[in-house]
């Protein structure tokens, strides 16, 4: 894309939790901005907050709703790619997004809101499960209506899963344990699990680049390739500390997902997922249809889990 125009991007669900780092990637990237933003938002203190510093950055704000077709389409057609964030609760809703990039006709790139693990490749149970299939009906709906896409698997966020070190059953902890300690399984199965800041700057290297075009773009960063075993090992070597360690197995695991209340049900279904059936690292790519971001771009400088970890010492 050298010396070409940079594709102009509407970011949907820009107040979200991925929302801010996309949106900030895109403008430090030289993109023009576009957020949709529901009208509502303009009333919440804290979303308001945010659109008031996404207008100092330069970035177009536009007011409109995903059940609002007109609106919708009147702001995809000022854009050349959707990045879509909105919530896991709001999945289906996409279905509305589609239809207006097929009336609107002019959308180079779609890249839905995924940014986990590979909905396609998944043994999740519970509420992870539901999630997935609703993930994996949007990417066939696309394929369906022949709408060039990217789909993102970016795997773990740092910033949701670390803190905790993966303590999920008391719902999410401000910083590591340094007592004791829960490990799920043997502790051996690897997930991944990147920064919030460094996915973002993949998916928008990926906006313009044919490479990533109708595939899927996994973040398989090497250093953050870890088991629950590693992530503790890395946590002792930095307090300086050895933790008490306790195994759970698979079916204490499953029964403690059964027997929690919402969201820690939904928490436990996802760590199961991933270091317990290992649905992040348990399989090759295809060099076909998927792509990984460090032989793409090799030049991201990106955080490791280590380099993460540091900010709780």
């Amino acid at each position: 894309m050298a010396m070409a125009e940079k594709s102009k991007i509407l970011v949907i669900g820009a107040t979200g939790y991925m929302g801010k780092s996309i949106v900030e990637e895109s403008v430090r990237t030289e993109h023009p901005t576009f957020a949709l933003v529901r009208e509502i938002s303009l009333s919440d203190p804290t979303k308001n907050k945010l659109i008031t510093h996404f207008k100092a950055l330069g970035v177009n704000i536009l007011l409109g709703d995903l059940n609002d077709h007109i609106s919708l389409v009147g702001a995809i057609k000022q854009v050349d790619v959707v990045i879509c964030l909105i919530s896991s609760s709001q999945v289906s809703d996409q279905t509305k997004i589609i239809a207006a990039i097929k009336e609107a006709g002019n959308i180079k790139r779609f890249f839905p809101s995924e940014f986990g693990s590979d909905v396609d490749r998944t043994k999740a149970v519970g509420l992870a499960k539901s999630a997935f299939s609703l993930k994996a009906q949007i990417r066939r709906a696309i394929e369906a209506d022949g709408i060039p896409y990217t789909y993102i698997v970016s795997n773990c966020f740092s910033g949701f899963f670390l803190p905790s070190l993966g303590q999920f059953q008391q719902g999410i902890l401000s910083s590591p344990p340094r007592d004791k300690v829960l490990i799920y399984g043997d502790g051996n199965v690897k997930g991944i699990i990147n920064a919030e800041e460094d996915i973002a700057a993949y998916t928008i290297r990926a906006v313009d680049d044919s490479r990533t075009l109708n595939k899927v773009l996994y973040i398989n960063c090497p250093e953050n390739i870890v088991s629950m075993n590693d992530l503790v090992t890395l946590w002792e070597k930095k307090i300086g500390k050895t933790l008490e360690k306790t195994y759970v197995s698979e079916e204490q695991l499953l029964k403690n997902i059964e027997d929690s209340p919402a969201p820690i049900n939904m928490y436990l279904s996802l760590t199961h997922s991933v270091f317990v059936k290992g649905d992040q690292t348990s399989f090759t790519l295809n060099p076909a249809y998927e792509v990984e971001v460090s032989e793409l771009y090799p030049d991201v400088k990106y955080t490791s889990v280590e380099e993460y970890l540091d900010k709780f010492v």
